[in-house]
C-alpha cells in the first residue's frame, strides 16, 4: 500500500497551481481548470504520490483550511535535502517564512512558510 494522494484546501486553485509549479518546483499532474482541477507531484523520480489543490468552497473545508491556519499548523510536510537553501531562495523571492530554519524536536532541521492561498507549510530536511 501507499499513498496515491493527499490534498490541501487552498483559496485560489489555479493560483496556487502556479505557485507550487512554478515557485516550488512540483510538477504537473493534472489541469482541468474548467472544473478548478489541479494536482501536483513531487519533481523527484519514484515520488509518485500527487498533491489536489482542493478548492476551498466547500463551508467544512474552509472552516477546517482557517481553522488550522489560525492555530499556526502546517497543512501539509515537504521534504528538502537543504531547507537552508530553499530558505533562502524562497524568502528571496518574497515568500513569507514564520521565522528562519531551526531544528525541530527531533534535531531536523525545520521552517514554515505561508503558501499565500491560506496555509502553512512546512520544510523538513531529508
Amino acid at each position: 500500500m501507499r499513498i496515491k494522494m493527499t490534498s490541501i484546501h487552498v483559496t485560489d486553485p489555479a493560483a496556487a497551481f502556479t505557485f507550487y509549479t512554478e515557485m516550488l518546483g512540483f510538477r504537473e499532474l493534472m489541469a482541468m481548470p474548467e472544473f478548478s482541477l489541479f494536482i501536483v507531484q513531487s519533481a523527484d523520480p519514484g515520488e509518485g504520490a500527487g498533491l489536489l489543490l482542493e478548492p476551498s468552497d466547500n463551508p467544512i473545508g474552509s472552516a477546517y483550511r482557517q481553522g488550522v491556519y489560525d492555530a499556526g499548523m502546517a497543512a501539509i510536510v515537504f521534504g528538502s535535502p537543504d531547507v537552508q537553501a530553499e530558505y533562502e531562495r524562497l524568502s528571496a523571492a518574497g515568500v513569507r517564512f514564520t521565522g528562519p530554519p531551526a531544528p525541530d524536536p527531533s534535531g531536523t532541521l525545520a521552517a514554515v512558510f505561508d503558501d499565500g492561498f491560506g496555509n502553512l507549510i512546512q520544510l523538513h530536511q531529508d
